[in-house]
């Protein structure tokens, strides 16, 4: 058992609250255990210089954690006058992930910008910020489908991510802070609802992991994201 009571291999409790915001072409708030991120989808129609002429759309993501969402207050970048590296890092990966699944040339001529705000952080916000993205982007392009401005939902598959680690030799799934902060070996997988890999972010904090470690850290992150991912197919659906 873990510190919060969990087995090695169990989710926080998930959550997922699609469409919290009513201007937003389409939202999610996703809960898991005390994380807590909302993303929001923001249609333009336009895309960047770099697509002119090329009759498909874009998709980008910016992410921010709230002064307060964690143990003590942190001033805003923006009154700092520049994004930290970590910060950067993060909503490209968020950036990245989302395109991996998107049909561009189905979604028309227009960007989608996905805000991801961490409202409570407590480990784990960019994998709960990808996984709640994917249902607020897929709210997104059902509205667009609804009012007949696309023909069908422009999604390859679903997606989601999670965090794995060894602590005390142990793979363990969806680390909260306190675990994340002591694990040996912290991971990041994000897959698609299929199974394949997206992107891993694997580090090695206090000793170096072995293959056969990748691979048991690698099982144990699909069985969380495989239970994401049917939480999803029941909020949305990309037929």
């Amino acid at each position: 058992m873990r510190g919060d009571g969990r087995k090695p291999d169990e989710l926080r409790s998930l959550m997922i609250d699609p469409s919290p915001n009513r201007y937003a072409e389409g939202s999610a708030l996703i809960k898991m255990g005390y994380t807590h991120v909302l993303a929001t989808v923001s249609m333009e129609e336009k895309v960047p210089p770099f697509l002119k002429d090329q009759g498909r759309g874009w998709v980008t993501a910016e992410y921010g954690m709230l002064p307060r969402s964690t143990h003590e207050r942190s001033p805003r970048e923006a009154a700092r006058g520049k994004q930290t590296g970590r910060t950067q890092e993060i909503q490209r990966l968020i950036g990245r992930s989302l395109r991996s699944m998107v049909n561009f040339e189905g979604m028309g001529v227009r960007t989608a910008t996905v805000d991801c705000d961490v409202i409570q952080a407590d480990g784990g916000t960019r994998c709960a910020a990808i996984g709640g993205a994917f249902v607020a982007l897929a709210l997104a392009f059902a509205n667009l489908r609804k009012t007949g401005l696309i023909e069908k939902m422009p999604l390859r598959d679903y997606l989601a991510a999670v965090s794995v680690g060894m602590l005390e030799g142990e793979p363990c799934l969806d680390l909260c802070y306190t675990e994340d902060s002591t694990a040996d070996v912290d991971m990041n997988v994000v897959m698609t609802g299929r199974g394949d890999l997206v992107e891993i972010q694997g580090t090695a904090e206090h000793r170096s992991f072995s293959r056969k470690d990748t691979d048991r850290l690698l099982d144990l992150a699909w069985k969380g994201i495989s239970e994401i991912v049917d939480l999803q197919k029941r909020l949305v659906s990309l037929e």
